[in-house]
């Protein structure tokens, strides 16, 4: 039985010194964004999935909608605008880098890169959205708030970087 993980206190501290308005739900253990919308019975684009990313030598967080992948060469080309110098690679660290960088749980990244002191990019198709629901660093907590909110709160660049997923097909064998 997975344990349960609690709400980082500095989460929580951030949010209501900020005075956004906010709500915790709590859920069954959870890993995944897809693991987010099952397990709170969301449709996968209102879920704002936190990836880190490593451009060349800088990290950075960002957020997209759980039903879309990130394009690497897309997100290269607005990094090296924001940088003012060609990116040469985009990778996904992993995460032993993340625990070590951040100090947080394999796995618990949350969508607050401020707290991190890390740039975040998020894509423009979770603004079409009223609410989404956020990764707050815990496998049993997200965060629900106003994207509106979240974007002005966090201090983001709002670019366009995702892709649709595409989803196989699985053929019944006759």
């Amino acid at each position: 039985m997975a344990k349960k993980t609690k709400l980082s206190a500095k989460i929580i501290k951030y949010l209501d010194k900020t005075g956004v308005k906010y709500n915790i739900l709590e859920h069954k253990t959870v890993y995944t964004a897809l693991d987010v919308a099952a397990t709170m019975r969301r449709k996968l684009e209102e879920i704002a999935k936190s990836l880190l990313v490593l451009a060349d030598k800088n990290y950075y967080l960002v957020i997209l909608p759980a039903d879309q992948n990130l394009d690497f060469k897309k997100l290269a080309k607005i990094i090296s605008k924001v940088c003012n110098q060609p990116i040469k690679a985009i990778k996904i660290p992993t995460e032993k880098v993340m625990e070590n960088l951040l100090k947080i749980k394999a796995g618990a990244m949350s969508a607050f890169g401020n707290i991190h002191k890390l740039p975040i990019i998020i894509d423009k198709k979770l603004i079409k959205l009223k609410k989404a629901i956020f990764s707050s660093g815990s496998f049993n907590h997200s965060i629900e708030m106003a994207v509106k909110d979240f974007i002005k709160l966090e201090k983001v660049l709002l670019a366009d970087f995702s892709v649709k997923k595409k989803i196989k097909k699985i053929k019944k064998a006759n």
